[in-house]
């Protein structure tokens, strides 16, 4: 019984570690430099201009969790940062699951010397309380829309390109959007609610195009669903004025398009209620920022 419990241990002894090499083994990381755009601290994140990652990413501003968040404190917009990118494959075999990622072992390499003066180049992020520029687009029906014409109505917005490869990118925004669209339309506290999805591919994304993505990812094909959520593009032209004012960043690139994600909350009254960078926003946060812009202020 002795030699058999301590056979038993020893293979316990040498599971633990084998099963610590498996879970560890899908964590990968990078050295990764870029400069910081903004920071968010409550959601212990920054956006970063960030530069080409070889074997992992292209060039691109997005948000970036930062570990330890304390790391934040010693951080300003337009700081030069180098740092690693960890990133940790999902356990699961799932198809939607998408990995995790996050910076370590933060350092400033070169600090912005003063504040940047503001200008018409100077990096725009949409604030509460902001007026949104009546923009014009084309939807999924060939239609001419322009942004005041929701005025009355919360108007959540995104934007994404029907090409988009990256399930953590524009399929998961529009997956949120599909999650949302369902719930304004169970909800009576929502109704009177509207969503937006821009593409920044106007070239590409034909009406066609953007109707038949519309069905694919409301799997649907009732056209009553574009009473509730819209697909449309600006011209090619206006693309610029829009990717400055809701801070999104667009860059083609063989055939692809680098970009970061932008999400926005309108009031009734045309003007910013909330921005979010990133894809770490929950379908609950705009929910919730929907119905404090219906409730009437004191």
């Amino acid at each position: 019984m002795r030699v058999l419990l301590l056979t038993l241990l020893g293979f316990a002894t040498l599971a633990v570690p084998a099963c610590h090499r498996s879970k560890t083994s899908a964590e990968k990381r990078y050295p990764f430099t870029g400069r910081i755009i903004s920071i968010d601290s409550q959601s212990e994140s920054a956006m970063i201009n960030g530069d080409d990652i070889p074997g992992f990413m292209d060039a691109m501003a997005m948000s970036y969790k930062i570990k330890p968040a304390s790391e934040l404190r010693q951080l300003a917009p337009g700081d030069a940062i180098s740092a690693e990118v960890v990133v940790v494959e999902p356990a699961t075999k799932n198809e939607d699951a998408v990995p995790e990622y996050w910076l370590e072992n933060v350092k400033v390499t070169a600090h912005t010397k003063s504040a940047p003066a503001a200008s018409p180049t100077s990096f725009h992020t949409p604030s509460p309380g902001e007026d949104v520029p009546d923009f014009a687009f084309t939807n999924q029906d060939g239609k001419r829309i322009s942004l005041h014409q929701y005025r009355g109505q919360v108007l959540f917005v995104t934007f994404i390109y029907t090409r988009c490869p990256f399930p953590d990118f524009c399929p998961r925004m529009s997956g949120n959007f599909a999650e949302i669209d369902k719930q304004t339309g169970a909800d009576k506290s929502l109704a009177g609610t509207h969503l937006l999805t821009i593409s920044f591919d106007p070239e590409h994304d034909t009406p066609r195009i953007l109707r038949n993505y519309a069905f694919s990812v409301a799997h649907t094909h009732d056209p009553a669903l574009f009473h509730r959520w819209e697909f449309a593009a600006p011209k090619k032209d206006d693309l610029p004025k829009v990717a400055d004012f809701f801070a999104l960043t667009v860059k083609p690139e063989g055939g692809m398009i680098t970009h970061n994600l932008s999400t926005a909350v309108i009031g009734p009254d045309g003007k910013i209620v909330s921005w979010y960078h990133g894809g770490d926003w929950q379908v609950s946060d705009l929910i919730k920022d929907a119905v404090g812009a219906r409730t009437p202020k004191a």
